[in-house]
């Protein structure tokens, strides 16, 4: 990842816009009190494209290669496949 402007920002500064617009998506999605499988789902999906985000550029995960990278993403995947079968099995 390189620390070179986009469009006159650093990326960091993209990735902290596209946090706070996923953050606002999430938070249209509860208080028009959209609901469903298929809601849930986005939103849990929108939770973790973030938790990845945080990890990558914040963390600086971004940067490593090879097993440091690993333990962010299972964190995010074992839980999130879990959370997921937990609501296809409860629909």
């Amino acid at each position: 990842m390189s620390n070179q402007p986009i469009l006159g920002m650093k990326p960091a500064t993209w990735v902290f816009a596209i946090l706070v617009l996923l953050t606002l998506v999430t938070f249209y999605v509860g208080e028009t009190g959209m609901e469903g499988l298929d809601i849930a789902l986005f939103v849990l999906a929108i939770a973790m494209i973030k938790g990845h985000l945080v990890g990558a550029y914040f963390m600086g995960l971004g940067q490593l290669r090879g097993l440091w990278r690993w333990p962010v993403t299972v964190w995010l995947v074992i839980p999130g496949g879990l959370i997921s079968v937990a609501f296809f099995l409860s629909y």
